[in-house]
This record gives C-alpha cells, sequence and structure tokens, in this order.
C-alpha cells in the first residue's frame, strides 16, 4: 500500500507500482471501440502508461494533452492513457482535443488492471478510481521507470518519462553507471 495526497490529505492505494526490471503485469482494457485491448497486443512496442483518475478533472485532461504533444516525436512508442473512465468520454476528450497521439483504453470492465499496478484508491472521496501515475515499458514488456504522483492534483514528471521511454532503459544514464559498479 502507497500513501498520497489529495489537497494535502492522505489517501491510500491498493499496492505499490511495479518495480524498474520488472515485467508488465498483464491485463486487459477495454478500447474506445468496446473490444478488448491485452497488454500481449502490446509486444515489441515501447509504451508509456499515462494511469489517473478521471478526464473530467483539470490536471487529467492537461497531462493527457501534454503527453500528446511531447511524444510526437517517439513515433515507434505507443503513449497509452488508462482511466475509469468510459471509453465513449474518452473518444470525446480525444476527438474534441485533436489528441492523435494518445490511445486510451477504460478499466470501466476491468477493476483488476488498478490492483495489478497498485494504483486503485481506497479511500477518500475518489475511491475506486487510479491514482496518478506513470509506467513506461521497453520493447521487451520490462518497467523501465515508474512514477506514482505524490499530490494526486499534481501532474507528473513529464521529461523523466519521456526520457525513459524514448531511452527504453533506465530514466537517467546516471542511474545505469551507478547499477553496474
Amino acid at each position: 500500500m502507497a500513501t498520497i495526497t489529495l489537497n494535502g490529505n492522505p489517501i491510500h492505494t491498493c499496492g505499490e507500482l511495479p518495480l524498474p526490471g520488472e515485467g508488465t503485469p498483464f491485463f486487459t482494457l477495454t478500447r474506445r471501440d468496446l473490444t478488448e485491448f491485452m497488454s500481449t497486443d502490446l509486444t515489441g512496442k515501447r509504451v508509456l502508461l499515462s494511469i489517473f483518475p478521471s478526464l473530467d478533472t483539470a490536471t487529467c485532461a492537461e497531462s493527457v494533452r501534454k503527453f500528446n504533444h511531447l511524444s510526437a516525436d517517439l513515433p515507434n512508442a505507443v503513449l497509452l492513457c488508462v482511466s475509469m473512465d468510459l471509453p465513449f468520454a474518452q473518444s470525446q476528450f480525444c476527438g474534441s482535443q485533436q489528441l492523435e497521439r494518445v490511445m486510451t483504453a477504460s478499466a470501466f470492465r476491468h477493476a483488476e488492471f488498478g490492483e495489478a499496478f497498485g494504483v486503485t484508491i481506497l479511500d477518500g472521496p475518489l475511491r475506486g478510481l487510479f491514482a496518478r501515475a506513470i509506467v513506461a515499458l521497453d520493447a521487451d514488456g520490462t518497467v523501465a521507470h515508474t512514477e506514482l504522483v505524490s499530490e494526486l492534483t499534481q501532474e507528473p514528471d513529464y521529461d523523466l518519462a519521456i526520457h525513459a521511454i524514448r531511452n527504453r532503459h533506465h530514466p537517467c544514464p546516471e542511474d545505469a553507471l551507478e547499477s553496474t559498479e
């Protein structure tokens, strides 16, 4: 269980994010057209999972817009935005914002996604939704970087996330050097 805050008040998640170097937990989500999407559909692709409570909040909406913009020069990477929002709402948001790089997927049928990634909020007014988190995966499905944003109303570290997906491994070259010493 991790502790984060919402407007300074402590709330808890159901577990912990996977650690760098671990494999991606298997998951199933629902696409905009209501078909199922599985983690195995991402095999061989670099993936940036942006997990958040709802597109109906200003911070979540802004983070999706920023990741869409920042990922424009990453043609071989998948930007997968995951929330409990209905697929229709996700599609409407991306269409109205003209977000073409973003791939949305809903966990409204698959609460086990939040459990597998440790991001389901257990208490407080957003109980049952997801905490704001970033998980970068390399093409082998190995976790390269994670961030659980400590204050739910704050945005993630975009530069670190994009750097991690661009370089496919550790987010900072210094980390890789330290781990070999």
